[in-house]
Protein backbone atom coordinates (compact mmCIF):
# COMPACT_ATOMS: atom_id res chain seq x y z
CA UNK A 1 0.00 0.00 0.00
CA UNK A 2 1.60 3.30 -1.00
CA UNK A 3 2.69 5.75 1.62
CA UNK A 4 3.72 9.38 1.53
CA UNK A 5 1.63 12.45 0.94
CA UNK A 6 -1.32 12.49 -1.40
CA UNK A 7 -0.60 13.71 -4.92
CA UNK A 8 -2.65 16.33 -6.74
CA UNK A 9 -4.03 13.59 -9.02
CA UNK A 10 -5.14 11.56 -6.00
CA UNK A 11 -6.88 14.59 -4.56
CA UNK A 12 -8.71 15.07 -7.84
CA UNK A 13 -9.86 11.44 -7.64
CA UNK A 14 -11.06 12.07 -4.08
CA UNK A 15 -13.08 15.07 -5.26
CA UNK A 16 -14.61 13.03 -8.08
CA UNK A 17 -15.46 10.22 -5.68
CA UNK A 18 -17.16 12.60 -3.27
CA UNK A 19 -19.13 14.12 -6.14
CA UNK A 20 -20.30 10.61 -7.09
CA UNK A 21 -21.40 9.95 -3.51
CA UNK A 22 -18.79 7.27 -2.84
CA UNK A 23 -17.96 6.29 0.73
CA UNK A 24 -14.50 7.08 2.10
CA UNK A 25 -13.69 3.36 2.18
CA UNK A 26 -14.48 2.96 -1.52
CA UNK A 27 -12.40 6.00 -2.47
CA UNK A 28 -9.55 4.63 -0.38
CA UNK A 29 -9.83 1.22 -2.07
CA UNK A 30 -9.63 2.78 -5.53
CA UNK A 31 -6.55 4.78 -4.55
CA UNK A 32 -4.98 1.90 -2.59
CA UNK A 33 -4.80 4.11 0.46
CA UNK A 34 -5.94 3.62 4.09
CA UNK A 35 -9.49 4.81 4.74
CA UNK A 36 -8.16 6.95 7.60
CA UNK A 37 -5.99 8.87 5.11
CA UNK A 38 -9.00 9.77 2.97
CA UNK A 39 -11.14 10.64 5.99
CA UNK A 40 -8.45 12.91 7.44
CA UNK A 41 -7.82 14.57 4.07
CA UNK A 42 -11.50 15.40 3.52
CA UNK A 43 -12.28 16.51 7.08
CA UNK A 44 -9.40 18.95 7.32
CA UNK A 45 -10.21 20.48 3.94
CA UNK A 46 -13.81 21.53 4.25
CA UNK A 47 -15.65 18.22 4.64
CA UNK A 48 -17.39 16.12 1.97
CA UNK A 49 -19.60 18.93 0.65
CA UNK A 50 -16.91 21.63 0.39
CA UNK A 51 -13.80 19.64 -0.54
CA UNK A 52 -11.83 21.01 -3.50
CA UNK A 53 -8.76 19.22 -4.81
CA UNK A 54 -6.82 22.33 -5.82
CA UNK A 55 -7.37 24.12 -2.50
CA UNK A 56 -6.57 20.97 -0.53
CA UNK A 57 -3.31 20.48 -2.44
CA UNK A 58 -2.20 24.07 -1.87
CA UNK A 59 -3.05 23.79 1.81
CA UNK A 60 -0.98 20.61 2.05
CA UNK A 61 1.99 22.33 0.43
CA UNK A 62 1.71 25.25 2.87
CA UNK A 63 1.66 22.86 5.85
CA UNK A 64 4.71 21.04 4.50
CA UNK A 65 6.62 24.33 4.10
CA UNK A 66 5.73 25.40 7.64
CA UNK A 67 6.94 22.07 9.04
CA UNK A 68 10.22 22.32 7.14
CA UNK A 69 10.78 25.86 8.38
CA UNK A 70 9.89 24.99 11.97
CA UNK A 71 11.88 21.75 12.12
CA UNK A 72 14.01 20.64 9.17
CA UNK A 73 13.57 16.95 8.49
CA UNK A 74 16.53 14.65 8.06
CA UNK A 75 18.86 12.19 9.82
CA UNK A 76 20.04 14.91 12.19
CA UNK A 77 16.56 15.88 13.36
CA UNK A 78 16.31 15.33 17.11
CA UNK A 79 13.67 12.79 18.14
CA UNK A 80 10.85 13.59 20.50
CA UNK A 81 11.00 12.60 24.14
CA UNK A 82 11.06 8.87 24.88
CA UNK A 83 12.57 8.24 21.44
CA UNK A 84 9.33 8.99 19.60
CA UNK A 85 9.23 9.50 15.85
CA UNK A 86 8.22 13.13 15.27
CA UNK A 87 6.49 12.45 11.96
CA UNK A 88 4.62 9.42 13.33
CA UNK A 89 3.39 11.46 16.31
CA UNK A 90 2.20 14.24 14.01
CA UNK A 91 0.30 11.79 11.82
CA UNK A 92 -1.29 10.19 14.89
CA UNK A 93 -2.38 13.58 16.27
CA UNK A 94 -3.97 14.46 12.93
CA UNK A 95 -5.82 11.14 12.85
CA UNK A 96 -7.04 11.62 16.44
CA UNK A 97 -8.17 15.17 15.66
CA UNK A 98 -10.08 13.95 12.61
CA UNK A 99 -11.85 11.31 14.71
CA UNK A 100 -12.93 13.92 17.26
CA UNK A 101 -14.20 16.16 14.46
CA UNK A 102 -16.25 13.27 13.08
CA UNK A 103 -17.84 12.98 16.53
CA UNK A 104 -18.96 16.60 16.36
CA UNK A 105 -16.19 18.73 17.85
CA UNK A 106 -15.11 21.91 16.01
CA UNK A 107 -11.63 21.65 14.50
CA UNK A 108 -9.81 23.89 17.00
CA UNK A 109 -11.55 22.27 19.95
CA UNK A 110 -10.56 18.85 18.62
CA UNK A 111 -6.94 19.98 18.19
CA UNK A 112 -6.77 21.27 21.77
CA UNK A 113 -8.27 18.09 23.20
CA UNK A 114 -5.90 15.91 21.15
CA UNK A 115 -2.98 17.98 22.40
CA UNK A 116 -4.05 17.45 26.00
CA UNK A 117 -4.67 13.73 25.50
CA UNK A 118 -1.26 13.12 23.94
CA UNK A 119 0.93 15.14 26.29
CA UNK A 120 2.65 13.08 28.98
CA UNK A 121 1.86 15.63 31.68
CA UNK A 122 -1.88 15.42 31.00
CA UNK A 123 -2.12 19.19 31.48
CA UNK A 124 -0.99 22.32 29.65
CA UNK A 125 -1.21 26.06 30.19
CA UNK A 126 -2.79 28.39 27.65
CA UNK A 127 0.67 29.60 26.61
CA UNK A 128 1.85 26.04 26.05
CA UNK A 129 -1.19 25.27 23.91
CA UNK A 130 -0.63 28.43 21.86
CA UNK A 131 3.00 27.45 21.29
CA UNK A 132 2.26 23.81 20.42
CA UNK A 133 -0.67 24.53 18.09
CA UNK A 134 0.66 27.81 16.64
CA UNK A 135 -2.70 29.54 17.08
CA UNK A 136 -3.94 32.64 18.86
CA UNK A 137 -4.64 32.78 22.57
CA UNK A 138 -8.26 33.70 21.76
CA UNK A 139 -8.67 30.48 19.76
CA UNK A 140 -7.34 28.44 22.67
CA UNK A 141 -9.56 30.29 25.15
CA UNK A 142 -12.69 29.62 23.11
CA UNK A 143 -11.82 25.93 22.72
CA UNK A 144 -11.05 25.29 26.40
CA UNK A 145 -14.21 27.13 27.49
CA UNK A 146 -16.28 24.77 25.34
CA UNK A 147 -14.38 21.68 26.53
CA UNK A 148 -14.84 22.67 30.17
CA UNK A 149 -18.57 23.27 29.63
CA UNK A 150 -18.82 19.70 28.30
CA UNK A 151 -16.92 18.27 31.27
CA UNK A 152 -14.05 17.09 29.05
CA UNK A 153 -11.34 19.07 30.85
CA UNK A 154 -10.88 20.78 34.20
CA UNK A 155 -8.81 23.73 35.43
CA UNK A 156 -6.29 23.84 38.25
CA UNK A 157 -3.48 26.08 39.49
CA UNK A 158 0.12 24.86 39.55
CA UNK A 159 2.82 25.85 42.01
CA UNK A 160 3.50 29.02 40.01
CA UNK A 161 -0.19 29.99 40.18
CA UNK A 162 -0.58 29.42 36.45
CA UNK A 163 -3.90 28.10 35.24
CA UNK A 164 -3.55 24.66 33.70
CA UNK A 165 -6.06 22.68 31.66
CA UNK A 166 -6.23 19.07 32.74
CA UNK A 167 -7.57 15.88 31.20
CA UNK A 168 -7.56 12.60 33.10
CA UNK A 169 -9.60 9.44 33.59
CA UNK A 170 -11.92 10.94 36.18
CA UNK A 171 -12.69 13.96 34.00
CA UNK A 172 -13.77 11.60 31.22
CA UNK A 173 -15.97 9.73 33.69
CA UNK A 174 -17.54 12.99 34.83
CA UNK A 175 -18.18 13.89 31.18
CA UNK A 176 -20.05 10.63 30.62
CA UNK A 177 -22.12 11.19 33.75
CA UNK A 178 -22.93 14.72 32.53
CA UNK A 179 -24.07 13.25 29.22
CA UNK A 180 -26.27 10.79 31.10
CA UNK A 181 -27.86 13.64 33.09
CA UNK A 182 -28.55 15.51 29.85
CA UNK A 183 -30.25 12.41 28.44
CA UNK A 184 -32.33 12.10 31.61
CA UNK A 185 -33.57 15.66 31.03
CA UNK A 186 -34.62 14.63 27.53
CA UNK A 187 -36.65 11.76 28.96
CA UNK A 188 -38.32 14.06 31.49
CA UNK A 189 -39.19 16.59 28.77
CA UNK A 190 -40.70 13.81 26.66
CA UNK A 191 -42.88 12.74 29.59
CA UNK A 192 -44.07 16.31 30.05
CA UNK A 193 -45.35 16.08 26.49
CA UNK A 194 -47.19 12.86 27.37
CA UNK A 195 -49.07 14.65 30.14
CA UNK A 196 -49.86 17.66 27.97
CA UNK A 197 -50.85 15.79 24.78
CA UNK A 198 -52.84 13.09 26.57
CA UNK A 199 -51.56 9.59 27.46
CA UNK A 200 -53.58 7.74 24.81
CA UNK A 201 -52.79 9.89 21.80
CA UNK A 202 -50.36 8.76 19.07
CA UNK A 203 -48.01 11.67 19.81
CA UNK A 204 -47.94 10.85 23.51
CA UNK A 205 -47.30 7.17 22.83
CA UNK A 206 -44.37 8.16 20.62
CA UNK A 207 -42.95 10.46 23.30
CA UNK A 208 -43.35 7.80 25.98
CA UNK A 209 -41.43 5.39 23.77
CA UNK A 210 -38.64 7.93 23.46
CA UNK A 211 -38.57 8.44 27.22
CA UNK A 212 -38.38 4.72 27.94
CA UNK A 213 -35.60 4.21 25.41
CA UNK A 214 -33.59 7.11 26.81
CA UNK A 215 -34.17 5.90 30.38
CA UNK A 216 -32.83 2.46 29.52
CA UNK A 217 -29.75 3.80 27.72
CA UNK A 218 -29.03 6.37 30.44
CA UNK A 219 -29.24 3.80 33.23
CA UNK A 220 -27.02 1.41 31.28
CA UNK A 221 -24.45 4.12 30.54
CA UNK A 222 -24.32 5.28 34.16
CA UNK A 223 -23.98 1.74 35.47
CA UNK A 224 -21.24 0.91 32.93
CA UNK A 225 -19.33 4.10 33.73
CA UNK A 226 -19.44 3.36 37.47
CA UNK A 227 -18.31 -0.23 36.94
CA UNK A 228 -15.52 0.79 34.57
CA UNK A 229 -14.23 3.44 36.96
CA UNK A 230 -14.22 0.98 39.87
CA UNK A 231 -12.46 -1.74 37.87
CA UNK A 232 -9.90 0.50 36.15
CA UNK A 233 -9.07 2.57 39.24
CA UNK A 234 -8.73 -0.54 41.36
CA UNK A 235 -6.42 -2.10 38.77
CA UNK A 236 -4.34 1.08 38.56
CA UNK A 237 -4.05 1.36 42.34
CA UNK A 238 -3.09 -2.30 42.66
CA UNK A 239 -0.47 -2.03 39.93
CA UNK A 240 1.10 1.06 41.51
CA UNK A 241 1.20 -0.64 44.88
CA UNK A 242 -1.18 1.84 46.48
CA UNK A 243 -4.46 1.05 48.19
CA UNK A 244 -7.55 0.80 46.01
CA UNK A 245 -9.93 3.69 46.49
CA UNK A 246 -13.63 2.85 46.30
CA UNK A 247 -15.63 5.08 43.98
CA UNK A 248 -17.91 6.22 46.81
CA UNK A 249 -14.97 8.08 48.35
CA UNK A 250 -14.13 10.01 45.18
CA UNK A 251 -17.39 11.94 44.84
Amino acid sequence: MPGGRLTQQERQQIALGLADGLAYAEIARRLDRPTSTITREVMRNGGPTAYRADLAHRASERRARRRRQAQPQGPGTPAQGHGRDTEAVREYEEAFTTLLMQQGLPKMTARVLTCLYTTDAGSLTASELVQRLQVSRASVSKAVTFLESQGLISRERDERRRERYVVDSDVFYQSMIAAARSSAQLAETARQGVRILGPDTPAAIRLEGIARFVDFVTESLTRAAEQARDILYTSADTTSGGPATPSSERG
